[in-house]
């Protein structure tokens, strides 16, 4: 699908809100200041490249909603990137953290750059000039930043020494999904798709099965994507026949290796032409007839042109806003079980928060401990979304936002803002 052909990202977020409300019977004033960010930032950053000329990139910093506490969301760096993406996934940062009830709100960062075309020196700068020109906006009790799409512990790293040499102190708590050496935790960098395997294995439990021998389809082949192929299939005994990329996917009746598969991608820079698979496209990845499809790439993928052709039984998004309102609709008909986003894949926001609290410490958790907590957070917001949309007869989605968004609603209530 063409990214002009993408459906608003932004204008999804606010329908979704708008179906929660009316359920709700939400006080107009409160919906409609829940439909809008609380303050964004539009910045310009200038970048010296290599060869000394010079380029101008624009970012963004969204800050959606703080009634809760201090605004929580990743920085992308992404050549299509635009501020009404950013502003909906802040605004689903705001619901992920409030149904997983952990005491944060709703943010989301990006810079408009393709960041396969920089150099290493080039990307360091970018990212420091990106922090600078947010500076004055982010703090640990303001608004915590984090790795998203094309960023990593590395640029977090370098944002956090540029933060810190502005403040002149050390201030860990700032960005979450840091090195473990600088303060990161245990099980960071797997924990939003060891969260969405949690929520997908009490889903599978939900509906009288297992996950083992079951057969699944990634779309995205990400830092979420790798670790939910090796999860699913080396702790639950899943066969993955499909994973795709940016440049396309491969199939394989037998199952695919994950650790073929991560080398040949490493090797390559894609999936594509993987030894003994076929090549398919994203479009003929969605459409398999497979038991759980995964979509953990970008928003907008499951729309009302394909909904109806997802063979698969559970949609387990690790993705941010993948299925459109429209298709939302058809999957539930057809009797498609949907694993909301927001809960999906809370488990990165679960343990960036863990992460916040060791930072606030300065006491560090075991992996274990780390495993234990998360495991925790997920089991309890599932059972609660489950429950929720069983008591209202709606979709899972519908179920989570009713949750999140009483408890956003009564902070902002009590807080006298609306």
């Amino acid at each position: 699908m063409l990214e002009s052909q993408r459906p608003n990202p932004f204008a999804m977020a606010q329908e979704q809100l708008d179906q929660a409300a009316a359920i709700l019977q939400l006080d107009p004033s409160l919906h409609t200041f829940l439909r809008e960010p609380m303050r964004e930032m539009h910045v310009t950053i200038p970048l010296r490249m290599d060869d000394g000329s010079m380029r101008i990139y624009r970012g963004y910093r969204v800050q959606y909603n703080t009634a809760r506490g201090p605004a929580k969301g990743g920085i992308r760096f992404h050549s299509a990137e635009t501020v009404d993406t950013v502003r909906a996934l802040a605004a689903w940062m705001t619901w992920k953290t409030a149904v997983v009830d952990i005491p944060l709100g709703g943010g989301k960062g990006g810079v408009v750059c393709n960041p396969k075309e920089l150099s290493p020196s080039e990307l360091e700068r970018l990212s420091r000039g990106y922090i600078r020109a947010i500076g004055g906006f982010v703090g640990p009790e303001i608004d915590v930043p984090a790795p998203d799409v094309y960023t990593t512990p590395q640029i977090m790293a370098w944002m956090l020494d540029e933060y810190e040499n502005m403040v002149r102190h050390h201030a860990p708590g700032v960005i979450t999904g840091k090195p473990l050496i600088m303060g990161g935790s245990q099980g960071r960098f797997e924990s939003t798709a060891r969260g969405g395997i949690i929520v997908l294995r009490e889903a599978a439990k939900q509906l009288g099965t297992a996950l083992c021998g079951k057969t699944m389809a990634i779309q995205g082949y990400g830092n979420a994507g790798q670790h939910a192929h090796r999860i699913a299939s080396g702790e639950c005994e899943t066969r993955v026949l499909a994973v795709s990329d940016s440049k396309g996917g491969i199939y394989s009746a037998r199952g695919l290796d994950y650790a073929a598969v991560s080398a040949h991608k490493a090797a390559t820079g894609s999936v594509r032409d993987f030894p003994g698979a076929d090549n398919i496209t994203n479009e003929e990845l969605l459409t398999l007839d497979v038991d759980v499809l995964v979509p953990a790439a970008l928003e907008g993928v499951i729309t009302k042109a394909n909904a109806d052709q997802v063979k698969a039984k559970i949609v387990a998004e690790l993705a941010n806003g993948p299925t459109t309102p429209e298709a939302d609709a058809i999957l539930f008909d057809k009797g498609v079980y949907v694993l909301p986003d927001f809960l999906c894949n809370a488990g990165g926001v679960v343990v960036s928060y863990f992460e916040m609290v060791q930072n606030a410490s300065a006491y560090y958790w075991t992996p274990e401990e780390v495993g234990q907590r998360l495991e925790a957070k997920m089991t309890t917001a599932y059972d609660a979304v489950h429950e929720m949309a069983q008591r209202h007869h709606v979709n899972n989605r519908v179920g989570a936002y009713l949750i999140s968004v009483q408890r956003v609603a009564e902070a902002v209530r009590m807080r006298g803002w609306a």
